[in-house]
């Protein structure tokens, strides 16, 4: 029902990480591609990547006028579209107490709104396809808190409560749209060092700890390269899988929780401290 050859594939967030990964695996598989980002220069380098039969736009998913006129872009242009990887994230780092509502306005318009906007737009064009895909990419944060993330883990929590849902429906009506939640661990993008400087351009005030956290993450916790992680998630995709967990820390944390629902913050801080020696 999902193979890739031959489909339209949107992917958002394609400038770089998780999303240009998406397209290099997706083109290689035989898809045809329609790509945004905010970072244009990051955009035209995934493009030059992929090949000639690529489309290419600049799009804040945040804006839902500009996601729906996006959508009606992508069909105009190829006559169909048939999957929609909802990719396109940002990380923040803030305490609840110290956390302006501007931030969490910010996160969640592009990891919550972001994932329904392009939902919405796409979703009556994957139905009239009749072979379609939806593609939400939450976290392994969509079942693991962690404290000063408020802002990121409630967008992926609501991802995936939104995509599982959707799911349902989809199932309910008797749609061919697949429905995929995605469940990364620590993949190497530039996501930590992103969010440092976006608060640090906020004019947050940046410590010593922010900065080892920055560190830790991108030292040791966000190992896995891009490329495998997308391979994992278009090849669930082609599965049909309801929920893709990708890497070995997304199903540790994934068993973790299921196994100590009520103690896992404790175990997870043990863990934390551990790994910072």
């Amino acid at each position: 029902m999902s193979a890739v050859a031959g489909k339209v594939c949107v992917v958002t967030g394609a400038g770089s990480g998780i999303g240009r990964a998406l397209a290099v695996t997706l083109a290689a598989r035989g898809g045809r591609l329609a790509l945004s980002d905010v970072d244009e220069g990051g955009l035209a380098e995934t493009a030059a990547l992929v090949g000639s039969d690529v489309h290419t736009a600049r799009l804040d998913v945040s804006d839902r006028d500009a996601v729906a006129a996006y959508a009606d872009a992508v069909a105009a242009h190829f006559g169909v579209v048939h999957q929609i990887y909802n990719n396109a994230g940002i990380a923040h780092s803030n305490t609840v107490l110290d956390s302006e509502y501007a931030e969490y306005e910010r996160v969640f318009g592009v990891n919550l709104w972001g994932v329904i906007h392009g939902t919405k737009a796409f979703l009556p064009h994957v139905i009239a396809s009749g072979d379609g895909h939806v593609v939400n990419v939450s976290s392994l944060n969509a079942f693991l808190a962690q404290k000063e993330m408020s802002h990121y883990c409630t967008t992926k929590f609501a991802v995936r409560g939104f995509t599982e849902s959707l799911r349902a429906e989809m199932q309910d009506a008797g749609r061919r749209v697949g429905v995929t939640v995605v469940h990364p661990g620590g993949i190497k993008t530039n996501i930590a060092t992103a969010a440092l400087e976006e608060a640090r351009a906020s004019g947050l005030e940046i410590t010593p700890a922010d900065e080892a956290r920055q560190r830790h993450y991108n030292e040791k916790l966000l190992k896995m390269d891009p490329t495998r992680a997308a391979e994992i998630i278009v090849t669930g995709v082609e599965a049909d899988k309801p929920r893709v967990l990708v890497g070995s820390d997304a199903k540790a944390i994934d068993l973790l929780v299921r196994l100590l629902p009520a103690r896992y913050p404790a175990v997870f801080r043990r863990i934390e401290r551990l790994q910072a020696r």
